[in-house]
């Protein structure tokens, strides 16, 4: 039976096993071939979205990870816009709108309300918060 999945990612990139533990189970729904219908990144989640990670050359690189699955699988990676202008977290957009110097969110991530978490939470299937 083919599920519909949305996943809500509060924990920050590093620090807590949070966000990898979204990121393997979002490819494993994906392996089953459940629909994986979005990623919301909310609260320290939205440091996922940080195009500005470095981490060490022997650390997983889990924003790259994140960047790849949206791409491989069409999956979005939707970050609360009012948590992450409160992390300083700024797309291109953004930074041009507000007259910022730059922005730091990778591209493949969208600044979204929680209006849009409401409306996915409605049609999917199941919902799993990490």
């Amino acid at each position: 039976m083919n599920l519909t999945y949305v996943l809500v990612v509060t924990g920050p990139i590093y620090g807590t096993q949070s966000s990898l533990c979204a990121y393997r189970f979002a490819k494993a729904l994906i392996e089953k071939e459940h629909t994986l219908e979005r990623v919301f990144f909310y609260q320290e989640g939205v440091s996922n979205a940080s195009g500005l990670t470095l981490p060490a050359n022997d650390e997983f690189d889990l924003s790259k990870a994140w960047k790849g699955l949206s791409q491989e699988h069409n999956v979005p990676l939707e970050t609360c816009v009012a948590a992450a202008f409160r992390r300083g977290l700024i797309n291109v957009n953004e930074a041009k709108l507000h007259a910022l110097p730059a922005s730091n969110m990778a591209a493949e991530f969208e600044l979204i309300g929680l209006g849009s978490l409401a409306e996915a939470l409605l049609n999917a299937d199941r919902i799993i918060q990490f």
